[in-house]
């Protein structure tokens, strides 16, 4: 299994849902945050923003879903400039179901 972790903009957040739901993936997390990255913000005339606002998106995949997932999150928060997002792909070892108990490797 794999934790992949997407960054993506505010606006491009129901894009990307609705885009995973349609390929068969609804199960996700969605947590607002801020963050920067290599455009170090946005100046706006004189005002300088450090930190934007961004949407973290989690999923736990299978191996061989996350091609497919990381292609549909990329091309449905795509907009061409910097800030588009970042997404991450991690392994998970093991994940246990609160209620059951149930452990899925």
């Amino acid at each position: 299994m794999k934790m992949i972790r997407a960054i993506v903009r505010p606006e491009k957040e129901n894009d990307v849902v609705l885009a995973l739901e349609a390929k068969g993936f609804p199960a996700l997390t969605k947590t607002n945050v801020f963050g920067r990255g290599k455009q170090k913000g946005i100046r706006v005339g004189p005002i300088h923003y450090d930190e934007l606002p961004k949407v973290l998106l989690m999923i736990v995949a299978k191996d061989a879903e996350v091609p497919v997932i990381v292609e549909v999150i990329r091309n449905a928060a795509h907009v061409g400039y910097e800030g588009d997002g970042k997404v991450f792909v991690s392994p998970v070892s093991e994940a246990y179901t609160i209620r059951t108990g149930e452990k899925t490797e």
